[in-house]
């Protein structure tokens, strides 16, 4: 029903998710295609996790990071996911004021939390094969627990900001929401209020949490490919190129969508594309990533293939 006159949030006891189709066919086939893709998600990382956690040989700044980004991505899909499957068998799509500001905060977080540890793993990648010898000084374990307190310091700050900016307008009714999620552009577009410094925050936030982490992964790989030409060898050369194939093709996964989505004017707003970006950087990345980094790690292949033959023995 729609509601007269502006209200603002303290009025908003709940906020409707429209979702996908509404057809209930489809309903029930995209049910079933994201459980099992959630499912599958929450595995694969939380194997990686696990066999970087019992095998030694993996206990070095690289499996570091790689492990924080696997419980980032099954954090970041459990945020979102089951809500969205909830919804699809229950006929009202509700989610209260207070749960949809913790969702779009949590979903921030992680968000951010993700583009700025990508950043630090192309740096790790960068001293790692530009300095081998100075390795271990550079990439130290306090260093390490240092970098991963400084991403999540930018986390909050910035989904903090992101948050309060949004929840603070007035929002009138219908209380409806074009998404899957509480997601700020798809929330912001029911404010009754001029939006422009949303926009431009939006914008202004962008730029330092996406643009920033990307141009220092794209300056690492520069220095990256200047080193790898330089060796001799052609195995060294396949070597190191493998070694960042795997990040180079997680990071472009996951910056495009996410630059689309929160660098772009707010008149550009389509719900349609947003619900299919918002999936593919929150849900498509997060399960390719296990799938991706197992398949051309051979470390991490050796850690499994130990870990069963440790298991056949034991039995």
């Amino acid at each position: 029903m729609q509601r007269l006159g502006k209200e603002n949030h303290s009025s908003v006891s709940e906020f409707l998710l429209l979702g996908f189709s509404s057809e209930s066919q489809v309903r029930t086939a995209l049910f079933i295609f994201f459980l099992l893709l959630y499912l599958i998600t929450l595995l694969g990382n939380g194997l990686i996790v696990t066999l970087i956690y019992l095998d030694s040989r993996l206990h070095t700044p690289m499996y570091f990071f790689l492990s924080i980004l696997s419980l980032v991505d099954m954090s970041y899909v459990t945020t979102t996911v089951p809500q969205m499957l909830v919804n699809m068998v229950r006929p009202r799509r509700t989610i209260s004021w207070g749960a949809c500001v913790a969702q779009m905060f949590i979903f921030l977080v992680l968000g951010i939390a993700e583009c700025v540890l990508y950043a630090i793993m192309a740096y790790d990648r960068y001293v790692a094969i530009c300095f081998p010898l100075h390795y271990s000084l550079l990439m130290s374990r306090l260093v390490c627990i240092k970098m991963v307190t400084v991403c999540w310091s930018i986390s909050v700050t910035g989904a903090l900001i992101y948050t309060v900016f949004t929840m603070r307008l007035p929002y009138c009714g219908p209380y409806k929401i074009n998404h899957f999620f509480c997601e700020v552009s798809a929330v912001l577009k029911l404010a009754c209020a001029d939006a422009s410094l949303n926009d431009l925050l939006d914008f202004i936030l962008g730029f330092i949490l996406l643009l920033v982490p990307l141009s220092l992964i794209l300056a690492s790989y520069v220095r990256i490919f200047a080193s790898i030409l330089r060796i001799r060898s052609t195995q060294g050369r396949l070597k190191c190129f493998s070694t960042c194939a795997s990040h180079i093709t997680v990071v472009t996964m996951f910056y495009g969508p996410a630059m689309i989505m929160y660098m772009r004017p707010g008149s550009w707003y389509d719900p349609e594309r947003d619900k299919k970006l918002a999936l593919f950087y929150n849900v498509v990345s997060a399960f390719l990533n296990p799938i991706i980094y197992s398949l051309r790690n051979k470390d991490v292949k050796g850690a499994f293939l130990k870990v069963l033959g440790d298991r056949r023995t034991a039995h």
